[in-house]
């Protein structure tokens, strides 16, 4: 299992997901939070590597995931524009329902935080340079 990182000041995006590209797990957690919900997905997914994305904190979140027994290994992904990108996999995850759909996407506004769909988007964009020649 592959567990994506989205870290962030006050909130990280988590998300889980296999060589299958199936998304197992997904969840935005306080920055207080995020290392006792990896220890818990530890327990219940056998987490190979961690990737992370390279922009806010990932100096500090790099250098703390390294301190976790038995560490999975740590890849930096590139995240620039996955917050833009998570706004559209938003909608395509949770299309609008009744008259919401008629307004543009553009200005639909995000009701929850999307960290966690930029961490299933970090996924993504490390398994494509994995596949790529």
């Amino acid at each position: 299992m592959i567990l994506g990182f989205d870290p962030g000041r006050q909130k990280c995006g988590l998300a889980l997901m296999g060589v299958d590209r199936v998304v197992r797990y997904h969840q935005v957690v306080s920055v207080s939070a995020v290392i006792a919900e990896i220890h818990r997905l530890r327990q219940e997914f056998p987490i190979v590597v961690i990737v992370l994305g390279d922009q806010t904190g990932a100096d500090r979140w790099q250098a703390e995931l390294g301190t976790l027994s038995d560490a999975p290994r740590l890849a930096l992904v590139d995240e620039r524009y996955s917050s833009l990108e998570a706004r559209d996999r938003y909608w395509q995850m949770y299309p609008p329902r009744g008259l919401a759909g008629w307004i543009p996407q553009a200005l639909r506004p995000i009701p929850r935080p999307i960290d966690d769909i930029v961490a299933i988007l970090l996924i993504e964009r490390y398994l494509s340079r994995l596949t790529q020649p």
